[in-house]
């Protein structure tokens, strides 16, 4: 067997191999498959707020390693708060089959995580959407359940008003109606959809979702990490559908760790996934549905099945 030189894809290439619908369905698909093995990822603070992420994953063909660094303080400098990359390895040979830009594979795949969850737990609801938090995740979370939700109006909220300016921007280009807020809470309760997207540095929501509405939350992914305040997450505790997206979120789901909530007796998403219908596990009439979104290696496998299909063929 000669060796073979891996195909690298840079940002464009790596953005069109990861469709959102068909990127939410190799998530699925990946929930569904015995094979599939994600130990836990190895989290290493390198300065004060700064992480590096060394995250691997196989299943039955391909094995992979995500290596990121996230810096939020990168958004002072004019850097992508997130950057490295996925090295994807061919199983039956150990070659290095591909390269896939980390930031878009991270931004796409969480989208793509969210947009499942929806499409699982609250597949008729509609009205507007809040984003808030106008970055990489923000605008791939609003590309997402455009395509995949038919979302048409959506409101934006950041701290960088030309953030949310250019995500506002983006919106109308697609074709969406659009504006900025000042104030998310005041907003909240008239939107069918809440997507917290922040850096999480501090807390952001402090007014409760609309009864019916879908939340992702996506931006705390450490003990120490919340967007959304205690009340709020402990009075969801009592009347709203609470999902997380791994069991990984027993250690890491800020937002509920720090109200107290027992995050250990939430379903996950591969539980709604896999189990759903044997269950009826869904929200109630009119039931608030909280979805935290925490990352997992398995969602960069999903998203590496997706660009590498083609070159296992």
């Amino acid at each position: 067997m000669k060796p073979r030189s891996p195909s690298i894809f840079d940002v464009p290439a790596t953005a069109a191999a990861l469709p959102y619908p068909a990127l939410a369905s190799a998530i699925e698909d990946v929930l569904r498959d015995p094979t599939v093995a994600v130990p836990p990822r190895m989290v290493l603070p390198v300065g004060q707020g700064n992480s590096l992420f060394v995250m691997p994953a196989h299943d039955a063909r391909i094995a992979i390693t995500k290596i990121i660094t996230v810096l939020p303080s990168n958004r002072q400098r004019g850097l992508p708060p997130v950057q490295g990359d996925i090295l994807v390895f061919d199983i039956q040979s150990g070659q290095r089959i591909a390269v896939l830009d980390g930031p878009t594979v991270t931004a796409r795949r969480t989208a793509a995580v969210s947009l499942l969850a929806a499409q699982k737990l609250t597949p008729g609801l509609r009205g507007p959407m809040l984003i808030v938090g106008a970055g990489d995740q923000g605008r791939a979370h609003l590309e997402a359940f455009h395509t995949g939700m038919g979302v048409r109006e959506v409101w934006v909220h950041s701290r960088s008003e030309a953030s949310a300016q250019a995500l506002v921007l983006h919106a109308q280009s697609l074709g969406m109606q659009a504006m900025q807020v000042s104030d998310p809470n005041k907003v909240v309760l008239d939107c069918a959809w809440v997507m917290t997207t922040t850096p999480a540095l501090e807390v952001v929501m402090t007014t409760a979702p609309a009864p019916g509405a879908f939340v992702s939350a996506v931006g705390a992914f450490t003990p120490q990490m919340a967007e959304w305040s205690a009340p709020v997450c402990q009075a969801l505790s009592h009347t709203a559908m609470l999902v997380v997206d791994t069991r990984d979120a027993d250690h890491e789901a800020g937002d509920l760790l720090q109200a107290g909530v027992n995050v250990a007796a939430l379903p996950t998403l591969g539980d709604v996934v896999c189990h759903g219908a044997q269950k009826a596990m869904g929200p109630k009439a009119g039931q608030t549905v909280f979805f935290k979104n925490c990352g997992w290696a398995g969602w960069d496998l999903a998203a590496a099945r997706c660009a590498v299909a083609g070159l296992l063929a």
